[in-house]
């Protein structure tokens, strides 16, 4: 699969508390935010956690990355649905298999506001 330069790749994922709690015990993340529900009733979710959407793009496309950079800019509670926006800022065959990445990415809730921020490089063999 070839991707452009300027190409946008999205994805969207409704976060849950099962999801928190897979994580936590995954990552070892047991933040009293991340365990003890809000006056909504919600959880915050882990940063990393919210980070996977950028990095689900980068599997799907067989991404090994070598630098990745997140700016977190707003809490993400359960319940937020987060849509992810990828655009491909650089895509360059290097080597007879290997093609180099660079990407950037936005993350926003539901509501239009920005909560993740950052970008990604590395290769694809």
């Amino acid at each position: 699969m070839s991707l452009t330069v300027g190409e946008i790749i999205t994805f969207e994922r409704t976060f849950t508390q099962r999801d928190v709690e897979i994580f936590t015990e995954i990552s070892g993340d047991e933040g009293i935010h991340h365990l003890t529900p809000d006056e909504q009733g919600r959880l915050v979710i882990q940063g990393l956690l919210t980070a996977t959407l950028p990095t689900k793009v980068g599997g799907d496309h067989n991404v090994l990355a070598r630098h990745m950079d997140f700016e977190f800019l707003r809490p993400v509670f359960t319940g937020d649905t987060i849509a992810c926006e990828v655009k491909i800022d650089r895509f360059e065959a290097i080597e007879k298999n290997r093609t180099a990445i660079t990407a950037t990415f936005s993350c926003k809730n539901q509501h239009e506001k920005e909560v993740l921020k950052g970008g990604f490089s590395g290769v694809i063999l």
